[in-house]
């Protein structure tokens, strides 16, 4: 698990209208996409291109994501996803996230996924190798991804 003193990987997008409801919020399912968006960010920062760990016979499969909402996300606001490494078993992780309206601090929903480690050459699960385990322990503290534009200026 990485250090809770430690600043979470984070990663800003912006709500796009297509992901909102009837109602003018981001639609319950959406926050599945969202979280994958946040994970693939956070797995590229810890293990470089996705490419990377396929080279080693290795992938991840989700075997589980639950959410809890907490505040609705509206369009055209600026989220930002929270990463945390969770409990890192023999062959399998789970990530915490926390999904923040971005200059107010607002929890909006959080987040956890588990991952089994599989190789795709024989579809099935394996160990979580020592340095991967070492990589997702250490986490990215710190580390700002944005695809949000929010501190773009009008011209």
């Amino acid at each position: 698990m990485t250090d809770q003193n430690q600043p979470p990987f984070r990663f800003r997008f912006r709500v796009r209208y297509g992901e909102c409801d009837a109602q003018g919020v981001v639609f319950n399912a959406r926050y599945g996409d969202f979280v994958d968006i946040s994970v693939n960010e956070y797995i590229r920062t810890l293990f470089g291109d996705y490419q990377r760990l396929l080279d080693q016979d290795l992938d991840i499969q989700v075997v589980s994501l639950t959410v809890n909402w907490k505040a609705p996300a509206k369009f055209d606001e600026v989220l930002e996803a929270r990463i945390r490494a969770g409990r890192i078993g023999t062959t399998s992780f789970t990530l915490h996230l926390e999904f923040v309206r971005f200059g107010e601090e607002q929890l909006i929903a959080d987040a956890d996924i588990t991952y089994v480690l599989i190789q795709p050459s024989r579809m099935g699960k394996t160990e979580v190798p020592a340095r991967i385990r070492a990589l997702l322990e250490e986490g990215a503290p710190g580390v700002l991804i944005s695809h949000a534009g929010e501190h773009a200026t009008a011209g």
